[in-house]
């Protein structure tokens, strides 16, 4: 088991790249804005979820396959772009139902499943915890998959926060837009443009 010292460096190191927004921050907040906060906080659900796959990666050994073989890696990369870029094309030619009161667009297994699959494809996640992870992994604490799978998991924890707070926090707006003509512009051009940049995103990610 990892030492306590380690543990607390890890956490705040994790935190303080989990505020940072990157393409699920950027997802939560669209889903939130969209959709509400119960829609958001299953993305969010997705999305952590998406995280511990590569946490049980990371614990067997599979993430050094993605780093060391171009094959695995590329195959990953490309599934996650062509899903981005399915899903945002898909939602710029479809037109957002009426929206009748506060009634989201996107059900939130709908929600869940796309979050699954963002941090599952997303290579730079895998990447994290190669290059990151073991920083943090002391042979002489026991086995290194159980280090890594109890830090892993207080960064998918720690996700669980921040992700949620900024599921709660952008749901709130919602509100706001329920009552003019901005939200089915969200749910359609937002929504759609902000699924298309974040395949683009991931197809620059490099094994380097």
């Amino acid at each position: 088991m990892p030492d306590l010292s380690s543990v607390i460096t890890f956490a705040v190191a994790s935190l303080a790249l989990l505020v940072i927004p990157g393409p699920a921050v950027i997802y939560v907040l669209n889903r939130s804005v969209s959709d509400g906060r119960e829609v958001g906080f299953a993305a969010v659900a997705g999305l952590e979820l998406g995280n511990f796959v590569h946490v049980i990666a990371a614990s067997v050994g599979l993430s050094a396959v993605l780093a060391t073989s171009a094959t695995a890696f590329n195959a990953v990369k490309w599934l996650g772009v062509g899903y981005l870029v399915f899903v945002g094309i898909r939602t710029l030619a479809t037109v957002p139902n009426t929206i009748a009161g506060a009634m989201p667009s996107m059900s939130q297994s709908r929600a869940f499943r796309q979050g699954v699959v963002v941090n599952t494809l997303n290579p730079k996640v895998a990447l994290f915890f190669l290059s990151y992870l073991p920083q943090f992994i002391d042979p002489d604490n026991g086995a290194a998959w159980s280090q890594s799978l109890i830090l892993g998991s207080i960064f998918v924890a720690i996700g669980c926060l921040t992700d949620g707070t900024y599921a709660f926090t952008a749901s709130a707006l919602r509100q706001v837009l329920v009552s003019g003509r901005t939200l089915p512009f969200v749910q359609r051009y937002v929504a759609g443009t902000v699924f298309v940049a974040l395949g683009v995103m991931a197809s620059t990610t490099s094994r380097h």
